[in-house]
Parts: structure tokens; C-alpha cells; sequence
């Protein structure tokens, strides 16, 4: 079974999901801090209700493949096909009422990402890649029925002096991280901070050139990768290695500003 044949299905997760969420968004929804005294890391009742109705379908579909999830942890994680899960990837726009938020639907075959979906049901969009392709499905007419879809595709960038670069917040990396991604920063044009997944989208689109981030987990990324690999884009580590377990990670649509940065970063 090929990733295109399970396109379908990730359809109908990214549906169960967003039913599950969008009655949440924008009401006064408590949010727990999983942190444990570290920086806020917000956890609410339609994470954890998406990610359960989620990992339920799969069950009835796929019983032999494994899950991770962000809210729900590992099960199966070594089978063959393994949905890696991220209910709602912008907890902190979503209780702070911002659209930057989505669900992010990944499926890895043998420990490689081979189709991501990033679904937004507030805007009704869904970014959507199979590493080779990768496309974008919305409304673009307020109140339509009629949904469109369009090729995704990064645009050329000569080099970071023309780039945009966006990271989720500077607080975020580790100290020397930080120095490392200020240099990187410095360089670049204009400079945008939050996104989380809609800036990875925005990537793959063609309105963003370069992100960098720190402590990413799979959950974070593996959906993701699939997309912007389809749109032509690049996503590693730092070190130029496998994104799909996270970690330190950089994503470019044009392979000289990836160079550049990479550099700077080192």
C-alpha cells in the first residue's frame, strides 16, 4: 500500500479532528500547563479529545499499524506503518483565540515520513504532501461550498540577505542555540516570530525562505516534511541529518539559503 492510498483516510482524520476542536475555539478553555515549572507548555480538553477520536479510527482501520501522538505518547511505535499525531500544533494560538494553529496527520513507512497533512478547520484549509507532490486545499470565497486546490511550490531565493525567516519564539533555544540562530537571523531581510505549523506551510507555499527551531519533537515535524519535501523544499537537523526525530531543525525552499545557513548555524 503506497501513501497515495491512504490519502483518503488522512481526509477523514483531518474531519474527525477539526469536529472535534473547532466547538473549543475561541470559548473560555481551561488549559493545563505540562511543563511542570518549565516554560508554559498549554495542553486543553480538545487536544487531548482530538488526539483520542483520532487514534480510535485508526485502531478500527489499521490495528496492526503503531501510533505516536503527542498527548497519548507511543503505541507500536517500531511497526511498519506508525501515524505520528499532533491534535492541535499552536496550543498557545489556539487558547489565545489566533488561527495559527493546525492538526498535523503524519504516516511513516519503515521510520520515513510518506505523507503529512496539515489541517486547519478554522480557515478550512488543508496542506497536504506526499514528498514528491504536495498541494493546498481551501475555500477561497468567504461562505463558499466550492473548495479549490492549488500546487505547492517554494520559491527561489538567492540568498538570506532576500530571505524571510521565522522561528516560534528566540526564548526557545538553549543559549548558545540562540547565538547560533541570531546569526543566522541577522542576515536575513525580515524576521517573523510564532507560526509554529503554518509557518512550515507557509514555506512550502512560497511566502516564507528559511525556519529555524530547537527542541522539536516527531510529532512536531513528520507531518510536515512530507509537504515541503513536495513542494521542493529542504528540512533537516542542524547537522544536515533526519528530521523525523526531531530535535534542532532547519527548513529552506531554496538550497542556497539552506547552504548559507547552514553555515551560520555550525
Amino acid at each position: 500500500m503506497t501513501a497515495i492510498d491512504f490519502a483518503a483516510f488522512v481526509d477523514e482524520l483531518a474531519t474527525l479532528a477539526g469536529e472535534t476542536i473547532l466547538p473549543f475555539f475561541r470559548t473560555h478553555i481551561g488549559a493545563e500547563d505540562k511543563s511542570r515549572g518549565g516554560v508554559f507548555d498549554p495542553v486543553t480538553e480538545a487536544d487531548r479529545a482530538a488526539e483520542a477520536a483520532m487514534r480510535r479510527r485508526i485502531g478500527e482501520a489499521f490495528p496492526a499499524h503503531g501510533v505516536i501522538g503527542e498527548e497519548y505518547g507511543s503505541d507500536r511505535p517500531d511497526a511498519d506503518y506508525v501515524w505520528v499525531l499532533d491534535p492541535i500544533d499552536g496550543t498557545k494560538s489556539f487558547i489565545s483565540g489566533l488561527p495559527l494553529w493546525g492538526t498535523l496527520i503524519g504516516l511513516m513507512h519503515k521510520g520515513r515520513p510518506v505523507y503529512g497533512m496539515m489541517a486547519q478547520p478554522f480557515t478550512r484549509e488543508r496542506f497536504y504532501g506526499d514528498g514528491a507532490a504536495a498541494s493546498w486545499r481551501g475555500y477561497p470565497a468567504r461562505g463558499s461550498d466550492m473548495s479549490s486546490t492549488r500546487v505547492l511550490r517554494v520559491r527561489e531565493c538567492a540568498c538570506l540577505a532576500e530571505a524571510t525567516i521565522m522561528t516560534t519564539s528566540p526564548m526557545l533555544f538553549a543559549e548558545a542555540e540562540r547565538e547560533a540562530y541570531r546569526r543566522v537571523e541577522e542576515k536575513t531581510r525580515l524576521l517573523r516570530y510564532g507560526g509554529d505549523c503554518y509557518a512550515y506551510c507557509m514555506l512550502a507555499s512560497g511566502f516564507i525562505d528559511v525556519i529555524v527551531e530547537a527542541g522539536l519533537k516527531p510529532h512536531d515535524i513528520v507531518a510536515l516534511t512530507p509537504i515541503i519535501e513536495g513542494a521542493g523544499g529542504i528540512v533537516t537537523t542542524w547537522e544536515g541529518s533526519d528530521a523525523a526525530k526531531g530535535g534542532r531543525i532547519i527548513a529552506a525552499g531554496d538550497r542556497r539559503v539552506y547552504d548559507e545557513a547552514i553555515r551560520l548555524l555550525a
